[in-house]
C-alpha cells in the first residue's frame, strides 16, 4: 500500500471515530498532495509525499517558535498536535551520529574542503538523505565538518 493510499485510509478511519483534531490534519496533508499533482500534473509516489510531510512539519515547527514568542500557547500547542500527527506519516529519523557520519561520507567522497564548497555538499546531502534526517540537523552537521 502506497504511503498516499495509507493516509487516505487513515483518513477514514479519523471519520468513523470523529476524531476532528487528526482528521482536519489528515485533509490538510491530503489538499497540499492533491495540489501538487494537480500543478505539476504529476501522480505522486512515496518520496514526493514525504517531501510534501516534511515541508508541512517544517511550516509547523515555525508556526509553533513564532507562537511560543508572541505567548500565544494555545495556538501553539494545535500546531504541536498537528506536528505529531504529521509526524507519523514520516519515515524513522537518523539520529545526530548518523547524520554525521553520513555527511563525513559524502565530504569525503566529493572532496570538498572549506565553507566554499557548503552548496555543493549541501546538493548531494539533500539527495542522499531527504526525508530520513532534518535538513536543519543535516545543514548543521555540514558546517561542523567543513569548518573542522
Amino acid at each position: 500500500m502506497s504511503l498516499k493510499d495509507q493516509i487516505t485510509e487513515d483518513m477514514k478511519i479519523a471519520m468513523r471515530a470523529k476524531d476532528s483534531e487528526r482528521l482536519g490534519t489528515i485533509r490538510l496533508l491530503l489538499a497540499a498532495c492533491k495540489q501538487k499533482e494537480v500543478d505539476e500534473r504529476v501522480v505522486l509516489d512515496d518520496a514526493a509525499v514525504i517531501a510534501i510531510v516534511d515541508k508541512l512539519v517544517k511550516q509547523r515547527k515555525d508556526s509553533i517558535a513564532a507562537f511560543e514568542q508572541a505567548q500565544r500557547q494555545d495556538l501553539a500547542d494545535k500546531e504541536k498536535s498537528e506536528m505529531a500527527v504529521l509526524q507519523t506519516y514520516l519515515p524513522q529519523r537518523m539520529s545526530a551520529e548518523e547524520v554525521s557520519a553520513a555527511v563525513q561520507a559524502i565530504v569525503a567522497e566529493l572532496g570538498a574542503k572549506g565553507p566554499g564548497d557548503m552548496g555543493k555538499v549541501m546538493a548531494a546531502v539533500k539527495t542522499q538523505l531527504a526525508g530520513k534526517a532534518d535538513m536543519g540537523q543535516v545543514s548543521g552537521a555540514v558546517k561542523a565538518v567543513l569548518a573542522g
